[in-house]
């Protein structure tokens, strides 16, 4: 089958990858200038010349990498066409393009979450009020999508104040956001695949958003993932899915849309049990880069039984062993402005077991790739236990190197939590 795939990043790349694997020729648009068979002259948020170039290359399938065609409506676009889109609509997809309305649609359909309170930007003066009542122990979360950056988790009155006004020098004009409670505890990602009806989950996988060590320092996309975690044994994947995957599932047969793709669920594992604390409508980065390689059923069969909506005949089987993704990220990441445009060396002595998705980097004017992004590439490492796959991500982050290389030290070495009776039961 030929596929259009939207993207550009190691994301998209990892599943350039496996649906490759799969045995499907894959376009990218526009991709990067280390993905094979990318499209830079198409403009992904172009539906129009999408459906030219669908057309062109006789691909009657697209899949969606990032949030943003989703967002924009792609679904909506092709429907009815002979061209189908893996992933929801627009109406869909606002689980993850608003947080508000998302919250709100974990209250109506009883998905364990956190407590919070929606504000507008000209009622600044009563969230400030409420971050102080809350002793400034809040996350507070705009409204809209914000590259995986529009977050910011407080511990103090000072810091809750700092986020507010950083939040309102960011956005002109009207604006929606979110007060909530911080919620304590280890935070997993879980990753699955639905057509609205049946539900089937990747393994699950954890993140490393802060860009320092032991997590200090400012929230990224992400420096780092891997699969799966030692601790989200059945016990607490039990009570994930009865607390928070099932309602979700329940929801989404309620609500007046159809949902077809990749859902997300951001979820922290607290004394009272695992709480949601957010959707995503599409495949998570730095998760994919390890949890594409570790599934051993085929992607593209997955994709066709949920568009055809017969995911419920499917399993899902995981590749043994452990996979670890080490992001080598440009220097002075995640600032605004940091210098890029350095060569890239080393990518020829990869060692053994390991995998590298390019992300941020481009064609230089000697044809060589450079760096062109805050994360440019994602060192994988696959071995029998947690240890030797982290140790053969580090040791191919190590081999590749660029001007102002940085690579966060401590990805999959957090120490393993102690979970309470509320999460295991």
């Amino acid at each position: 089958m030929k596929i259009i795939l939207l993207g550009a990043g190691a994301r998209e790349h990892a599943l350039y990858d496996k649906l490759t694997r799969d045995g499907a020729t894959v376009f990218v648009v526009p991709g990067n200038a280390g993905i094979p068979n990318s499209h830079p002259e198409i403009n992904p948020l172009d539906f129009v010349q999408l459906q030219a170039f669908a057309r062109e290359k006789a691909a009657p399938l697209i899949v969606v990498g990032p949030e943003a065609p989703l967002a924009a409506g792609v679904v909506d676009f092709f429907a009815g066409s002979d061209i189908r889109v893996f992933g929801p609509g627009r109406a869909g997809a606002t689980l993850e393009s608003s947080k508000v309305w998302s919250k709100d649609f974990m209250r109506r359909h009883g998905v364990a979450t956190a407590q919070a309170w929606p504000y507008r930007s000209d009622r600044m003066a009563e969230a400030r009020a409420k971050a102080v009542e809350l002793g400034g122990e809040v996350v507070i979360k705009y409204d809209g999508l914000a590259a995986g950056k529009g977050v910011y988790v407080c511990s103090s009155v000072a810091e809750a104040e700092s986020a507010l006004d950083e939040l309102q020098s960011l956005h002109e004009g009207w604006f929606s956001f979110l007060l909530e409670e911080k919620l304590l505890g280890p935070e997993i990602s879980i990753i699955a695949v639905t057509d609205g009806t049946a539900i089937r989950l990747l393994s699950t996988s954890q993140d490393h958003k802060q860009l320092l060590a032991d997590d200090r320092g400012p929230n990224t996309g992400g420096m780092g993932a891997y699969c799966p975690v030692p601790f989200a044994d059945g016990n607490v994947l039990a009570a994930i899915r009865r607390d928070i995957v099932d309602p979700t599932l329940r929801g989404l047969q309620t609500e007046q849309f159809d949902f077809k793709g990749f859902l997300y669920f951001g979820i922290m594992l607290t004394p009272g049990g695992p709480k949601l604390l957010e959707y995503n409508v599409r495949l998570g980065d730095p998760e994919a880069e390890v949890l594409l390689p570790a599934l051993e059923s085929s992607l593209l069969e997955l994709i066709e039984a949920t568009l055809n909506g017969t995911l419920n005949q499917t399993t899902v089987r995981q590749r043994p062993g452990a996979f670890v993704g080490v992001v080598l990220a440009s220097g002075g990441y995640p600032a605004a402005k940091f210098p890029t445009g350095f060569p890239i060396a080393g990518l020829d002595k990869l060692p053994a077991d390991t995998t590298v998705y390019f992300g941020g980097v481009k064609a230089g004017e000697t044809g060589q790739i450079v760096t062109s992004g805050g994360r440019v590439l994602v060192a994988v490492g696959h071995g029998a236990d947690l240890e030797l796959a982290t140790a053969r991500a580090y040791a191919a982050a190590a081999q590749i190197d660029f001007q102002d290389k940085y690579v966060r030290p401590d990805i999959a070495q957090r120490p393993a939590p102690v979970l309470t009776q509320a999460v295991v039961n």
